[in-house]
């Protein structure tokens, strides 16, 4: 009652008003979100799931939980490798296996080796192709200078290889080996269509086999007679020719003491007589060392020539 004996009705009457508002509120809201979702259902009922998803998922779910065993069971590379086939084989179900491959530059090594490198195989999926590891293990192999790889979804991998060329022999402690240009060995002589490659010989001579052979090349009569390039001390080369003779270049300017060989060859035919070796290590004068049997003949012959010197005085 108010304080004129009234009963307090019309306060009663209000909390009940209220209450039905909220009841009413709360049905509206359920009916929306029933709505929602009767709605998000048929969607879903009418979309078009690609193709194998199905099957995609499935494996999924089997492999993560074979996964899920191995890692529990304290085989983490193992689970690893298992969560990988896994999400392979499931882009590979949706459609995103490698189908094509196209390599370019290959002329050492085969096909089969490369894709092999690169880690392509026939379930390969292109969604989770490591690229950069793919270039990388490709890298790797001395013959490879460089690798580009190009992923063309869903389905198409080009590889473009840029190959180091077999430059010269390059032999150290009786064991020859094949090198490039920048003295990378990229194998060991096993391929008898390398045989014929310059020689060169000793500790350090992979590295400067570029420079000596471009010197070389100017001098084409001696060039032709060079049967190795030998590095001295990591600091000058020898020239062993074909018919045995030792040709000492000096540490500095190699090329002007083969001008001057090359000219000495051709006034005095010195590269065709009985010689061990050319010093042309000074620059002011060039000495040769005469074999054994050459070098007594001419002792003798010194010899008799002073004896008839020694006469004609008389």
């Amino acid at each position: 009652m108010d304080d004129r004996g009234r009963l307090a009705e019309p306060l009663t009457r209000s909390r009940i008003a209220r209450a039905r508002t909220r009841t009413l509120i709360r049905q509206s809201s359920d009916l929306r979100a029933a709505g929602h979702a009767a709605g998000l259902i048929s969607t879903l009922a009418g979309a078009r799931i690609p193709r194998g998803m199905g099957s995609a998922v499935t494996i999924v779910f089997f492999l993560c939980a074979a996964a899920y065993g191995a890692m529990r069971g304290g085989h983490a590379d193992a689970a690893l490798a298992q969560i990988g086939a896994a999400r392979d084989a499931a882009a590979v179900a949706a459609g995103f296996r490698v189908a094509h491959v196209t390599l370019t530059g290959n002329r050492e090594l085969p096909r089969e080796d490369i894709l092999a490198m690169a880690g392509v195989t026939d379930n390969t999926s292109l969604l989770f192709l490591d690229a950069d590891g793919a270039r990388a293990r490709l890298k790797a192999n001395p013959w490879i200078a460089d690798a580009t790889i190009l992923k063309l979804y869903p389905d198409r991998l080009t590889i473009a290889i840029t190959e180091r060329q077999a430059f010269a022999l390059w032999q150290k402690d009786g064991r020859a080996r094949v090198i490039a240009g920048d003295g990378t060995v990229v194998q060991d002589l096993v391929d008898t269509r390398f045989a014929n490659l310059p020689l060169v010989v000793g500790q350090g001579a992979e590295k400067r086999a570029r420079d000596i052979l471009a010197v070389a090349v100017r001098f084409p009569l001696v060039r032709e007679q060079v049967r190795a390039f030998v590095l001295v001390a990591e600091r000058r080369w020898n020239l062993r020719l074909k018919n045995g003779i030792d040709v000492r270049l000096p540490e500095d300017d190699p090329a002007r003491a083969l001008a001057t060989l090359v000219a000495l060859d051709r006034d005095r035919k010195l590269l065709s007589r009985d010689l061990l070796a050319v010093d042309l290590r000074l620059a002011d004068r060039v000495t040769v060392r005469l074999p054994h049997e050459a070098a007594a003949a001419r002792a003798e012959a010194l010899k008799g020539r002073k004896a008839r010197r020694k006469g004609d005085d008389a």
